[in-house]
Protein backbone atom coordinates (compact mmCIF):
# COMPACT_ATOMS: atom_id res chain seq x y z
CA UNK A 1 0.00 0.00 0.00
CA UNK A 2 1.79 3.49 -1.34
CA UNK A 3 1.69 6.73 1.23
CA UNK A 4 0.12 10.08 -0.23
CA UNK A 5 1.20 12.90 1.23
CA UNK A 6 -1.61 15.77 0.94
CA UNK A 7 -2.13 19.40 1.62
CA UNK A 8 -5.43 21.43 2.89
CA UNK A 9 -6.07 24.74 3.01
CA UNK A 10 -8.42 25.02 5.97
CA UNK A 11 -10.37 28.94 5.64
CA UNK A 12 -11.94 29.47 9.51
CA UNK A 13 -15.34 30.82 9.17
CA UNK A 14 -13.86 34.10 10.82
CA UNK A 15 -11.46 36.39 12.97
CA UNK A 16 -12.13 35.00 16.29
CA UNK A 17 -11.57 31.40 15.19
CA UNK A 18 -7.95 30.06 17.63
CA UNK A 19 -5.97 28.45 14.96
CA UNK A 20 -4.21 26.56 17.79
CA UNK A 21 -7.52 25.09 18.75
CA UNK A 22 -8.54 24.37 14.84
CA UNK A 23 -5.31 22.89 14.11
CA UNK A 24 -5.69 20.38 17.37
CA UNK A 25 -9.20 19.74 16.17
CA UNK A 26 -8.13 19.00 12.57
CA UNK A 27 -5.39 16.73 13.54
CA UNK A 28 -7.70 14.78 15.57
CA UNK A 29 -9.86 13.87 12.67
CA UNK A 30 -6.86 13.05 10.15
CA UNK A 31 -5.29 10.77 12.86
CA UNK A 32 -8.76 9.31 13.30
CA UNK A 33 -8.18 7.29 10.12
CA UNK A 34 -6.08 4.27 9.58
CA UNK A 35 -2.78 5.32 8.50
CA UNK A 36 -3.41 9.08 8.66
CA UNK A 37 -0.05 10.91 10.27
CA UNK A 38 -0.63 14.45 11.10
CA UNK A 39 2.72 16.56 10.04
CA UNK A 40 2.63 19.87 9.96
CA UNK A 41 0.41 23.23 10.17
CA UNK A 42 1.19 26.83 8.59
CA UNK A 43 -0.57 29.78 9.09
CA UNK A 44 -0.88 31.51 5.46
CA UNK A 45 -2.00 35.39 6.04
CA UNK A 46 -4.87 36.16 4.04
CA UNK A 47 -6.25 39.18 4.37
CA UNK A 48 -6.97 41.74 7.40
CA UNK A 49 -6.04 39.86 9.82
CA UNK A 50 -7.65 36.66 8.43
CA UNK A 51 -5.09 33.75 8.13
CA UNK A 52 -5.82 30.25 6.69
CA UNK A 53 -4.17 27.03 7.98
CA UNK A 54 -2.62 25.14 5.23
CA UNK A 55 -2.01 21.32 7.01
CA UNK A 56 -0.03 18.83 5.78
CA UNK A 57 -0.27 14.76 6.30
CA UNK A 58 0.21 11.85 5.33
CA UNK A 59 -2.17 8.86 4.64
CA UNK A 60 -2.86 5.47 2.47
CA UNK A 61 -3.43 6.34 -1.32
CA UNK A 62 -6.59 4.05 -0.57
CA UNK A 63 -8.39 6.67 1.26
CA UNK A 64 -10.70 8.79 -0.89
CA UNK A 65 -9.71 12.45 -0.18
CA UNK A 66 -13.66 13.69 -0.46
CA UNK A 67 -14.54 11.72 2.50
CA UNK A 68 -11.58 13.38 4.56
CA UNK A 69 -12.13 16.91 3.15
CA UNK A 70 -15.59 16.15 4.42
CA UNK A 71 -14.93 14.93 7.23
CA UNK A 72 -12.44 17.92 7.69
CA UNK A 73 -15.25 20.46 6.45
CA UNK A 74 -17.55 19.46 9.60
CA UNK A 75 -14.85 20.84 12.32
CA UNK A 76 -16.52 23.71 14.18
CA UNK A 77 -14.78 26.71 13.09
CA UNK A 78 -14.06 25.34 9.60
CA UNK A 79 -15.26 27.98 6.82
CA UNK A 80 -13.75 26.16 3.93
CA UNK A 81 -11.61 23.33 3.12
CA UNK A 82 -9.59 23.17 -0.13
CA UNK A 83 -6.98 20.20 -1.42
CA UNK A 84 -4.06 21.93 -2.72
CA UNK A 85 -2.02 19.41 -2.82
CA UNK A 86 -1.52 15.69 -3.54
CA UNK A 87 1.58 13.44 -4.30
CA UNK A 88 2.52 9.73 -3.48
CA UNK A 89 5.47 9.93 -0.82
CA UNK A 90 8.77 8.35 -1.31
CA UNK A 91 10.81 7.11 1.57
Amino acid sequence: MSTAAVQFKIMPKDLDVNLENLKESLKKVIESFESGVFNNSVEDPIAFGLKALIITFAIAESEETDIIEAKLGDVEGVSSVELIDYRRAIG
